[in-house]
């Protein structure tokens, strides 16, 4: 696998977790360089989960590091009013299903997120978030299930 062409899923998926374009690109960045600082000899099939977990670690010291500090007010003007999936815009197809899909937890928006805008395998998700390949295909299941109920709600009203 070539590891390089992961690059653009890696930073959406750190977008995702914290919306902010520029710490994203950071944590990216980062995310890589620890990655082949660590010169592992990994299975096949172990580098995009390894990539995935060194991606959500640093993104959660990051979101613990922005609780801390206060933020400025020069980057509150430089933050876009974005919703969790601007960078998936052609996965999104309207408002109604991104009102949707915001009203879901936000494991199940990182579920969803993984397996359809990331494309992710399965054993890929279980092996990033650390849950049963069944609990997987539950939560997804159900997730799609709510969205699809939300949607006709939606749709009716």
């Amino acid at each position: 696998m070539d590891l390089e062409e992961q690059y653009d899923k890696i930073y959406q998926y750190c977008y995702f977790k914290l919306q902010h374009k520029q710490s994203a690109q950071d944590i990216t960045q980062e995310t890589f360089l620890r990655f082949y600082r660590q010169n592992l000899n990994l299975d096949n099939g172990k580098e995009l989960p390894y990539l995935y977990t060194i991606a959500k670690n640093l993104c959660v010291d990051e979101f613990r590091r922005k609780s801390v500090v206060s933020i400025e007010a020069s980057e509150i003007e430089d933050m876009e009013v974005k919703t969790v999936y601007d960078q998936s815009e052609k996965w999104i197809d309207g408002l109604a299903l991104k009102s949707a899909i915001e009203k879901l937890p936000q494991e199940e928006q990182e579920l969803l997120f993984l397996r359809y805008v990331n494309e992710l395998s399965v054993a890929s998700i279980c092996r990033i978030v650390g849950i049963s390949r069944f609990a997987v295909y539950r939560r997804i299941s159900r997730s799609l299930k709510q969205l699809k109920e939300e949607l006709k709600e939606g749709f009716f009203l």
